[in-house]
């Protein structure tokens, strides 16, 4: 538990069976339940996972491969089964710093927001970021800044947490299942009066794979403004008279 609040973190994880047992031996102990969402991964993973041995993690396995939007929304689905009070979301290959766990869980666990994305623009280290990624994200950032009016830096980010009551009120069935699912979730965060804050994170860069490449760059644009136009769309229907 971290200051009484439940604590439950979704790990979605592809192919991950070579780093998902160190991510998971790494997650700190006031962390009270782990989700491993293993979305059909052709290795080992759900099984390297369950090796690590630690009682908290409790691994799904996809049988169809659906896309990380789709297992983050399996993982919150099962934490808030759980009861846990705030959920955050650690990718599976070791890319987030476990020890800036606290900071991205804290503005939830105050009540000072609804949702928090870390922020790697903004770290002391920001500048091992790899150049064409950062462009690549802060593009969609400005995208989605755009589409939503939130004041959010890193978008791509998927360090976050988010309040367990909130996560209730969401249409998480609609969640864009692919990548793009973050700037999706903030369209219906912001839909919705969400409080969304920022903090900063270390950029991790090893012996990880990750990239960004040109055409997610077109494929999320597509989504944002997807998302921007369903919304549009609702907010313009006419509503009911009240009686």
């Amino acid at each position: 538990m971290l200051a009484e609040r439940q604590v439950g973190v979704v790990v979605p994880a592809y192919r991950e069976e070579r780093l998902i047992a160190r991510m998971l031996r790494r997650v700190p102990a006031y962390v009270d339940a782990i989700f491993v969402i293993d979305d059909a991964s052709p290795d080992d993973t759900s099984g390297s996972a369950r090796a690590v041995g630690d009682p908290r993690v409790q691994v799904l396995r996809h049988a169809t491969n659906r896309g990380v939007g789709a297992a983050i929304v399996t993982g919150y689905e099962a934490a808030l089964a759980a009861g846990v009070d705030v959920i955050a979301v650690m990718a599976g290959d070791d890319q987030m710093d476990p020890s800036d766990l606290e900071a991205v869980l804290s503005p939830v666990v105050r009540g000072d927001a609804d949702y928090v994305k870390g922020n790697r623009f903004v770290h002391a280290e920001a500048r091992r970021m790899p150049r064409l990624r950062r462009l690549g994200g802060e593009v969609l950032s400005f995208l989605t800044r755009a589409a939503t009016g939130l004041s959010v830096s890193d978008t791509q980010c998927g360090f976050t947490a988010l309040s367990a009551g909130f996560a209730r009120t969401l249409p998480l069935a609609e969640l864009w299942p692919r990548y793009g699912y973050p700037n999706d979730l903030l369209g219906l965060l912001a839909a919705r009066g969400a409080r969304v804050r920022e903090v900063p994170v270390r950029p991790v860069y090893a012996d990880e794979e990750s990239g960004l490449c040109a055409w997610h760059v077109a494929v999320i644009a597509r989504v944002i403004l997807r998302r921007y136009l369903h919304e549009r769309r609702i907010a313009a229907e006419p509503r009911p008279l009240q009686p």
